[in-house]
């Protein structure tokens, strides 16, 4: 495929939005409207808004359809993206160019188009906003603004090539696309109910009477002032400047990052040496402010423009890049105080920087406006998010004159420093993508509970859905399908499927472990109540699971269930493993330990406590067929040091879980690991009396510890001390000496591998734990016959996970190492999966909502009171609706297509500039403007791509050149016995019948 984005024709637009609002209700993928009060309206230009916001110069402004999705979502205030004497082909951009997942990049900065092209896709906008919103009764048809950018350079900006786009931006009725919208218009005309012809010919051609001046970094301040004086006397436009957050100073925003846990941003001082300087900007301003009032025209700022950061870890290709979205706020909103300050609030500025619905309220309030977003835009819900904003403002006070509240803006400073929201994680996020490719057909995925996510493929849309509702036994029931565990994996589970939560895009992934536990609790008398004990199969094979830890249960649970003759046999007293004999007391009580149990012993599980399991031949003496081993890792790791004794972690907790209010260890207790099991340790020391200090040692800094992100900030709270970057060498005389250390390159689990530093310190220590991970008991398992590898994992069959010796399986941490609870689940239902058949897939269907048009309505709309946020009706329902790729999409180049009722996803190559925004939000490992089924609008397109996709020859006779994986065919789709999948050719079919309006140009 190739990057250049190829503009519809006006005709062609119409054609689209007027035959995809007659079928779908929708234009261009947007499902809910925005309908402005009609009363309200804030002056600005000599012009009116209905709305103070909309989408910043940038990718949602690019093309017309950008703009006019802005338009029915909410936005009134439109900065069309910037153009230059360097346009097309010529302006370098590489690709991908955006990535949004947290904190926004970019490396694009002005308009793709030439600029003429440009011209004509803001005035074939304008035109069709002046249309809908009208006919579509949307508001009043002058209540938005058009506000055009430029830059870089006043010698480019006085080009006959911008100068003309300047010009006809102000007055655009003797230019040729004007007489084009005006013909469309007419040829549209019968299908209008609204409009008529008098109307059209009303429509006002001066599409613009404001200007932003957007200037590269490094651009002199005497430049900029001749610019903006330029564009005051002789264009007589009101105009804003664009301020860099370079402004703050470096030392600031060094700091601000740091404090704020960017800190692994790229930047030095060279930008705030070469930019604009704040002792030369309010001068300068103070002066253009004076000349813009002489010429009774509107004159302020822009914050920001582009804060640039190194690319340091391949983000994007290049070597800079430019950082937006919620990690730029603490800068902007710092920016607009110090120059609000300057000018005692009387210096009108116009926001970007962050601005999103958690703070745009806030910003308006303090008398900043109008405000415009591009980041938050760039994320699942996409331009829908726009129209929660625009409820929001809509109900705001409108102001009648510019005037900043700087006690309120100093409030929000002091916020933005402090607020949790504006933060980056002590750890960096996990992966999203699932492992598996995206499929071209039928690609609607919930990734919580598929491959990458859950590994029991737990049916996690349909319990949330559950317990939206209240309905707390369907949702147990639903869980205990596949899970045996509810409390302990609704307690302690790693909850992987929260890493793959599309919500963590909105404002957090749903907390799913706390639903599963919620339902847990409230109905898990009431099912124990319900369930039917099962049937016992005669002479069914007897299976032994040696071990009672979380794997040993659930493998109990599962033969149980399905009426097979199952024995666990644990060595310790009780049942639970490392559940009841070391994960402290105040992570999870025995009671719910318990409470899993009595399920599987409900369910007729036998187990034998307090001695040792026979031996492989004892128990088929003893007539068991199947030998289980769900033996944990419980052989301690070494901490090896010069000189000293450690204790080991495992009977430091085992301990302390029977004496808690014991404490032989002294006052200061040092746990050296970064693990789950560390944190477990440390947290537990706080307890002990006695104590007055517990610090963790770490050979690495937090954000590469492999303990869980919540665990971490739970030692924080208790008042562990992290002693970051710290490598032990020797306990001696109550002393723990450590080398100090520091990051290098990324090892192959992507964490910095650590660098010593030949540097020496020493911390106090009366106790050093050592939680450095446990290992498998290899002579075990090489003692009984079964094969190990170099490793010393046990070698199993990875389908049934039964070992070299028959009817003798492995599963939990002696097949995968120390493993997680639910990866435990997982292998013991491979297992018992293998010794008879499970039956536990029976809530598939309960996954999808029928009601799609309630699961959509959820889409684009952030929970913003913070105690309801996480909540399980929350969820998005991916299984039922995903159409992230067409959220994401700026261009709108992903659609939705019906087919056969089925909702598809297709791509537009045509209206595609590789951007790359849809690869990070979707789910699969792929990227959908490659990896989708593709239209293409011109068999020079079609050629020019690798793209599976078709381009229809004759739509009347429907054929077709087809591709699909890599092999070219030309076909028609009416002959019988075509060598392509039925559903893809459902899907041209359908697009030729019913979506023609996306192939006309």
């Amino acid at each position: 495929m190739s990057d250049i984005m190829h503009p519809i024709s006006i005709d062609g637009l119409l054609n689209w939005i007027l035959n995809e609002y007659k079928n779908e209700s929708t234009i261009f993928g947007v499902r809910k409207f925005y309908q402005a009060d009609g009363t309200k309206t804030i002056p600005l230009f000599g012009e009116k808004m209905e709305t103070p916001c909309g989408p910043a110069a940038g990718p949602h402004t690019q093309l017309s359809q950008n703009i006019i999705a802005s338009y029915l979502t909410g936005s009134r205030f439109f900065e069309v993206k910037t153009v230059q004497i360097i346009d097309g082909e010529d302006l370098p951009v590489s690709k991908p160019c955006i990535t949004a997942a947290d904190e926004c990049y970019n490396v694009e900065w002005s308009t793709e188009l030439r600029v003429p092209q440009a011209y004509d896709e803001y005035v074939k906008a304008w035109f069709i906003l002046k249309l809908l919103s009208k006919e579509l009764n949307l508001g009043d048809p002058d209540g938005f603004i058009f506000n055009m950018s430029v830059g870089y350079d006043l010698a480019g900006i006085q080009s006959p090539k911008v100068d003309k786009y300047i010009t006809d931006m102000q007055n655009a009725e003797e230019t040729p696309i004007w007489q084009e919208c005006k013909k469309a218009a007419y040829k549209y005309l019968p299908q209008f109910k609204r409009i008529d012809q008098e109307y059209i010919e009303t429509i006002s051609p001066k599409v613009c009477r404001s200007i932003t001046l957007s200037t590269l970094h490094g651009c002199p301040s005497d430049e900029i002032e001749r610019i903006t004086t330029y564009l005051l006397e002789t264009k007589g436009l009101n105009s804003f400047i664009k301020c860099n957050p370079t402004m703050l100073g470096y030392e600031y925003t060094r700091q601000t990052m740091d404090d704020l846990g960017f800190d692994y941003m790229v930047f030095d001082d060279h930008h705030f040496l070469e930019d604009l300087q704040f002792e030369d900007a309010v001068p300068m301003l103070t002066r253009l402010q004076a000349l813009a009032d002489s010429k009774g025209l509107s004159f302020g700022v822009k914050i920001t423009n582009t804060f640039p950061v190194g690319i340091a870890e391949e983000e994007l290709p290049g070597d800079e890049m430019y950082m937006s979205g919620r990690s730029l706020f603490p800068l902007s909103i710092s920016l607009a105080k110090k120059l609000s300050d300057a000018f005692d609030g009387k210096l009108q500025i116009s926001y970007s920087g962050g601005a999103d619905i958690f703070n745009i309220k806030e910003i308006f309030d303090a008398g900043i406006w109008p405000i415009t977003m591009a980041t938050t835009l760039l994320k699942p819900g996409g331009y829908q998010r726009m129209n929660q904003v625009a409820n929001l403002l809509g109900d705001s006070v409108y102001p009648n004159q510019v005037q900043v509240n700087l006690e309120k803006l100093t409030t929000i400073v002091e916020k933005a420093k402090s607020q949790a929201r504006y933060k980056k994680s002590i750890k960096l996020p996990e992966s999203p993508k699932l492992r598996t490719t995206v499929p071209l057909t039928n690609c609607y995925t919930a990734p919580c509970r598929s491959d990458g996510g859950c590994p029991i493929n737990q049916d996690i849309p349909a319990y949330l859905r559950y317990v939206s509702e209240g309905n707390y036994l369907e949702a147990l029931k639903v869980i205990v399908d596949k899970n045996p565990l509810p409390f302990i994996t609704g307690t302690i589970c790693a909850h992987p499927c929260m890493t793959k939560c599309t919500r963590q895009f909105y404002e957090g992934s749903i907390k799913i472990r706390e639903a599963k536990l919620e339902a847990a609790e409230h109905a898990y008398d009431e099912l124990m109540a319900t369930m039917e004990k099962p049937i016992r199969k005669e002479n069914a094979p007897k299976t032994a699971v040696v071990g009672g830890g979380p794997a040993g249960i659930s493998a109990g649970f599962l033969l149980a269930r399905e009426g097979m003759p199952v024995t666990v046999f644990e060595k310790a007293e009780t049942i639970g493993g490392v559940c009841s004999q070391i994960v402290p007391e105040f992570r999870i009580s025995m009671k719910s330990v318990q409470n899993d149990v009595e399920m599987a012993k409900f369910m007729g599980a036998e187990f034998k406590t307090g001695q040792a399991a026979p031996s492989i031949e004892s128990l088929r003496e003893q007539g068991y067929t199947n030998v289980i081993y769900a033996i944990g890792a419980w052989k301690h790791g070494k901490l090896r040091l010069e000189t000293g004794d450690t204790l080991n972690s495992l009977e430091f907790l085992k301990a302390n879980r029977e004496n808690p209010e014991v404490n032989p260890y002294g006052e200061q207790i040092i746990v050296v690991g970064g693990g789950n099991t560390a944190m477990d340790c440390a947290r537990a020391a706080t307890t002990l009396p006695g104590v007055k200090k517990v610090s963790v040692v770490y050979r690495r800094d937090k954000r590469n510890m492999p303990a869980d992100e919540e665990e971490l900030y739970f030692a924080l709270e208790d008042g562990v001390e992290f002693l970051e970057l710290l490598s032990p060498i020797k306990l001696e005389n109550g002393s723990l000496t450590c080398e100090k250390m520091r990051l290098g390159e990324r090892d192959g689990s992507g964490r910095r591998k650590p660098v010593a530093t030949g540097e020496f310190t020493a911390v106090p220590a009366d106790t050093v734990i050592a939680a450095v991970g446990e290992k498998v008991d290899t002579d075990f398992y090489q003692s009984i016959g079964i094969t190990t590898d170099q490793y010393g994992k046990v070698v199993s069959n990875h389908e049934s996970l039964e070992t070299n010796l028959k009817d003798v399986y492995v599963i939990g941490d002696a097949n995968l190492g120390p493993a997680t609870i639910v990866e435990a689940i997982a292998d013991a239902t491979k297992a018992t999966e293998n010794i008879c058949q499970i039956h536990n897939n029976h809530y598939e269907q309960t996954n999808l909502n029928d009601d799609r048009a309630s699961v959509r309505n959820k889409r684009g709309i952030l929970e913003t009171n913070e105690a309801l946020c996480g909540q399980a009706g929350n969820c998005l329902e991916c299984s039922t609706i995903c159409e992230s790729c067409m959220d994401v999409c700026p261009n709108r180049a992903n659609i939705v297509v019906n087919v056969k009722g089925q909702p598809q996803i297709v791509h537009i190559d045509r209206m595609c500039n590789e951007c790359g925004n849809c690869e990070t939000f979707c789910p699969y490992a792929s990227a959908p403007y490659k990896d989708k089924f593709t239209l293409f609008n011109t068999e020079v397109d079609f050629e020019n791509s690798t793209n599976s996709g078709f381009y229809v020859i004759n739509p009347r006779e429907k054929t077709c050149l087809v591709r699909l994986w890599g092999n070219t065919s030309t076909i028609c789709l009416d002959e019988q016995g075509v060598d392509i999948p039925a559903d893809i050719i459902d899907l041209m079919d359908t697009m030729i019948d019913e979506y023609e309006y996306c192939m006309q140009m």
